[in-house]
């Protein structure tokens, strides 16, 4: 069966939430890292196929780029339908990249409109007359104004999206989404002859995102978090675009070594550090300290610790640790000192035997599957709403993988992912 829905993620941490939720319906999804070497008439391709880029704070003309590579790959591999994911609560800078991107995957699949809907409300996002709340907060109300790479300081939308695109920008209410699929597609439609091509579209409630799939399931691009792909297998499958769905493999067994890397500075991401620190060794990355002494010290302690120990190493701070850091060294000094450290801890804990590996973060994620050269994952169970595990391998030596985005999950969200690989998957 060929590739049914291509999807492009921004970072990896999104792109094992799309998966996660994707495989949910039991359909095979395949996560592969970055744009692959292989040439997609040759490869073993899914009905779903989801690529992870690294893009989400790139340069934009490096994310444009990066973005129609993989679109060209899942092209060639038989995709004609597509979905371009970033994350629930809008992440990107004044520039974008999230419409760029949008932009450029229209102009080259051809698609004259496309919606935009990062609402998650299992996960506590919605979206209400263009305005995103995370919980009962709009967006920046909420922690993520103080994101260290992309702070969040509107709530709005389409304010957000208008500056980065060049077609225009309009809404389809959640008054319209409320009385079903073809009141969405009449707003669709007149929008359209308003020549309104960039849609941003309410979402409260779960049955939203069924509404939402239903009406919108046919258009060549399709853009959002990835709670509103979640109903499109189940429409596919009952359309016949897909003829049956895949099982999903039995868990493997891997060796029972395990840490927790933490890049993240998120608010859940705090809590989840302090909620697992007084039951797990720890060792917390400086960003000023590793400019000045690199970072042997922690690669010393991880040496130290017993593989099957509870262990964390972290660069997680509250804002004004961070803001400190920044701005001694610069935002993306500051960044790439504690990704690199973070990846070379994960290749040195590799080799003293950890096959377990609980990553916290976006960038953090992207810097350690590239340190141990993981191209391609299989989907396991989910631990949290849009968090699975992962089997994979780096070289010959098979892992558990999962990778969290900053917000996700509970405050014991460590503890139990890894309790979660002692049952039965």
């Amino acid at each position: 069966m060929g590739v049914v829905l291509g999807c492009i993620a921004d970072d990896f941490t999104g792109a094992t939430d799309l998966a996660g939720l994707l495989a949910r319906s039991g359909v095979r999804v395949s996560l592969r890292m970055g744009v692959p070497e292989e040439a997609p008439e040759t490869a073993d391709t899914a009905a779903f196929e989801v690529i992870a880029l690294k893009c989400r704070t790139a340069p934009k003309a490096q994310a444009v780029a990066e973005t129609l590579a993989a679109l060209d790959w899942l092209r060639r591999a038989g995709a004609e339908r597509f979905f371009w994911k970033y994350c629930s609560t809008f992440d990107s800078t004044a520039e974008g990249n999230i419409g760029p991107v949008a932009e450029a995957l229209m102009a080259a699949t051809g698609a004259d409109q496309t919606i935009y809907c990062p609402a998650f409300p299992e996960n506590g996002r919605a979206i209400f007359m263009g305005n995103l709340f995370v919980g009962e907060l709009p967006l920046a109300e909420s922690p993520m104004k103080d994101h260290p790479l992309t702070p969040m300081r509107d709530s709005n939308l389409m304010r957000l999206l208008a500056p980065q695109v060049e077609g225009k920008v309009g809404l389809a209410n959640r008054l319209t989404v409320a009385r079903g699929p073809e009141s969405l597609r009449a707003r669709l439609d007149a929008l359209k002859a308003e020549g309104v091509v960039h849609v941003v579209v309410d979402a409260v409630a779960d049955e939203d995102l069924g509404v939402i799939a239903e009406a919108c399931h046919d258009m060549t691009l399709l853009t959002g978090g990835s709670a509103v792909a979640m109903p499109l297998p189940h429409i596919y499958l009952r359309e016949g675009a897909i003829t049956e769905a895949a099982k999903r493999a039995a868990a493997p067994e891997v060796g029972p070594g395990n840490i927790v890397l933490s890049g993240s500075c998120s608010a859940m991401t705090r809590a989840q550090v302090a909620a697992y620190l007084p039951n797990a060794a720890g060792y917390r990355l400086d960003p000023l300290d590793l400019a000045e002494n690199g970072p042997q010290a922690a690669r010393d302690w991880l040496a130290a610790q017993p593989p099957e120990a509870a262990k964390i190493i972290y660069a997680t701070a509250e804002p004004e640790a961070v803001a400190k850091a920044q701005e001694a060294l610069g935002v993306a000094r500051a960044g790439d000192l504690v990704e690199a450290a973070l990846a070379l801890l994960a290749k040195d804990a590799l080799a003293l035997g950890v096959r377990r590996f609980v990553v916290a973060g976006g960038e953090t994620s992207g810097a350690v599957t590239k340190a141990l050269g993981v191209t391609a994952m299989e989907i396991g169970a989910e631990i949290a709403p849009g968090v699975p595990w992962t089997w994979c391998h780096s070289g010959d030596t098979r892992i558990a993988m999962t990778l969290k985005s900053g917000n996700f999950g509970s405050e014991t969200f460590f503890a139990e992912a890894l309790s979660k690989l002692e049952t039965k998957q």
